[in-house]
């Protein structure tokens, strides 16, 4: 392995760029010798998992109501704007504690906003939800 320089055009003295490195490059477990690409496995695998895990817990709660077809035509009938739209609050409420108050309140707040009104909510909640099914069913047609 060829031993590449570490300098800056400061002028200061080059050093070896592999006497940075912690360690021996025999001693890092993972399925590359190369770091970079173990974190971009790790990274990919770690998506993939909190994706199916999501979804499995989204028609885990639609498919205590509806039915497995159903639940399915309703996931698939978001729009691009609503899934936008929801991985930019989870990513606000994720990235700091000041945006996960704001977001964790707004969530109460709507909440406490739907229970005050009762089963106006509910039915609109229930419309909202057909319509997206149906959305659903017809990308699923399309499709198939």
């Amino acid at each position: 392995m060829a031993k590449r320089k570490l300098g800056d055009k400061l002028g200061r003295k080059a050093e070896p760029l592999v006497d940075k490195v912690a360690g021996s490059p025999e001693d890092f477990a993972g399925p590359s010798p190369n770091p970079h690409t173990n974190l971009v496995i790790a990274d990919v695998a770690l998506r993939s998992g909190s994706m199916l895990a999501r979804r499995a817990v989204e028609r885990a709660l639609l498919g205590s109501r509806y039915t497995p077809r159903k639940a399915r035509a309703i996931l698939k009938g978001r729009t691009l704007g609503e899934t936008l739209l929801h991985t930019a609050v989870a990513k606000v409420a994720t990235r700091s504690v000041p945006g996960m108050i704001l977001v964790g309140g707004g969530l109460l707040a709507k909440t406490l906003y739907d229970r005050s009104r009762g089963s106006a909510a509910k039915v609109e909640g229930e419309i909202a939800l057909h319509e997206q099914a149906e959305d659903g069913e017809e990308d699923e047609n399309k499709a198939g």
